[in-house]
């Protein structure tokens, strides 16, 4: 265990980080998965710009790697694209 008072802060500090980032996280996969079931093109660029700044802020704050993200925000742009 943690002999000074700054490491049990950098402790307490470290969990409420990595519960925020999990959830940040989730709530993104959960936003591209709900986007990969749209099968209207109108509604799907409609979305994109908002999933766009959702990817990009978690990347911002390295949550997700910025590679990752500019994955992500490709496949995105492909399947949009492919919809009728």
């Amino acid at each position: 265990m943690a002999n000074h008072k700054s490491a049990l802060k950098r402790i307490r500090q470290s969990e409420e980080r990595k519960l925020r980032n999990r959830y940040y996280g989730k709530t993104m996969r959960n936003a591209v998965r709900m986007f990969k079931k749209l099968t209207d093109k109108n509604e799907a660029l409609a979305q994109m710009p908002k999933l766009y700044a959702l990817i990009d802020k978690l990347a911002k704050k390295n949550v997700i790697h910025k590679n990752k993200a500019g994955n992500l925000k490709s496949k995105i742009t492909k399947y949009a694209n492919s919809l009728r």
